[in-house]
C-alpha cells in the first residue's frame, strides 16, 4: 500500500527542484534556490510517495496579502494519478486569504482558470545574442543624454530595494539582496543625475544567461542594460521573460536580434496588483515572480 505525504522543501530537496524545472525546459537560474530559500524558508513543498520525492510546488508569502505559485510539477510517470492536485491544494492553502499570481505555461493555463486564476497579460521568453552586447555605458547606442551604467553592488541596497518596490506588490528585501549580490551574478543600475532608472540582473544558467528583473524609465535604457549584461558572459547569449503589458518591451527584443522561444502568462485571483508596467522589461523569475 503506497503512501503519498506533502512536506516543507530540505537544501536537497531545493536542488532536486532545480534539477527537474530544467528538465521541464524552463532553465533556471543555477543558485536561485538560494534566494527562494530566503524569500519564505517554508513556502517550498515536496509530495513523496514511499518516501521518494515524485512532485512539487512553492507557495511564497510576501508581506501580508500576496503570495505566488511556482514549481508546480509532477514527475512525469507520476502524473495522472491526483499527486498533482494534492500538491496544488496544499500550495493554495498555504496561500488561503491573500492575492495569489502565477506565471502560468500555456497548457496548464484553462486548469489554473478553474481554480479562480485570470490572465493579466502575456509573458514571452526572448533568447539569443543582442546586437551591440557588451557596450555597458549605452551612450552611444542611444540610451539618452546623461545617462551612466554602473555597478549596481556600488549603490546603497536600500536605493535598490526602494526601486524595486514600485514594480512588485510587496517588500522582497531579503529576497532581493541574496537575488542580487549571490556569487557569478552581475547587476547592472542606470542612473540619471544620481536617480535611478534602470535596474538588472543576470545570473548563469545551464542554457542562456538569464536577465531579471530588467527595469527601465526607457526602452533605449533597457537596451543599454542587456548590451551591458550580455557583455558579462561567455558568448553573449541571454534569455529574458518580456511582460506584454508593457507595449514598449516586445518590439525592442525584434530591435536586438533576440527570438521569441516559451510562453506563459501571469495570473492572479483578483485584479492586478498595481506596479510600474511601462518600466517592466524582464520578470524576476517565474517560480517567485
Amino acid at each position: 500500500m503506497t503512501e503519498f505525504e506533502i512536506s516543507g522543501a530540505s537544501a536537497a530537496d531545493m536542488a532536486l527542484i532545480r534539477d527537474w524545472a530544467d528538465e521541464e525546459g524552463w532553465n533556471p537560474g543555477d543558485t536561485d534556490r538560494f534566494a527562494f530559500a530566503v524569500a519564505d524558508p517554508e513556502g517550498f513543498l515536496v509530495g513523496r510517495l514511499d518516501g521518494e520525492p515524485v512532485a512539487c510546488i512553492s507557495a511564497v508569502r510576501y508581506g501580508a496579502g500576496f503570495g505566488f505559485i511556482g514549481f508546480y510539477i509532477a514527475r512525469p510517470t507520476f502524473r495522472g494519478q491526483g499527486y498533482g492536485i494534492r500538491m496544488w491544494r496544499a500550495g493554495m492553502e498555504r496561500l488561503d486569504g491573500r492575492l495569489v499570481g502565477l506565471d502560468g505555461v500555456v497548457e496548464q493555463q484553462d486548469n489554473y482558470r478553474t481554480s479562480g486564476f485570470r490572465s493579466a497579460w502575456t509573458n514571452m521568453r526572448y533568447e539569443g545574442v543582442p546586437e551591440g552586447a557588451g557596450d555597458e555605458s549605452g551612450a552611444d547606442r542611444g540610451a539618452g543624454g546623461g545617462v551612466e551604467v554602473v555597478d549596481a553592488a556600488s549603490l546603497p541596497f536600500a536605493r535598490l530595494a526602494a526601486y524595486d518596490r514600485r514594480f512588485f506588490p510587496e517588500a522582497r528585501d531579503a529576497f532581493l539582496a541574496a537575488w542580487t549580490g549571490l556569487p557569478g551574478r552581475t547587476g547592472l543600475a542606470a542612473l540619471r543625475d544620481g536617480r535611478i532608472e534602470g535596474l538588472g540582473v543576470i545570473r548563469p544558467s545551464s542554457g542562456a544567461a538569464r536577465i531579471g528583473p530588467l527595469y527601465a524609465a526607457t526602452p533605449a535604457v533597457a537596451a543599454a542594460l542587456i548590451r551591458g549584461l550580455a557583455g558579462r558572459v561567455p558568448g553573449g547569449a541571454v534569455a529574458l521573460d518580456v511582460p506584454g503589458a508593457n507595449p514598449a518591451a516586445e518590439p525592442l527584443m525584434a530591435e536586438l536580434g533576440l527570438a521569441p522561444t516559451f510562453e506563459t502568462a501571469r495570473m492572479y485571483t483578483g485584479p492586478a496588483p498595481e506596479a510600474d508596467l511601462a518600466g517592466l522589461y524582464g520578470v524576476t523569475s517565474l517560480e517567485l515572480g
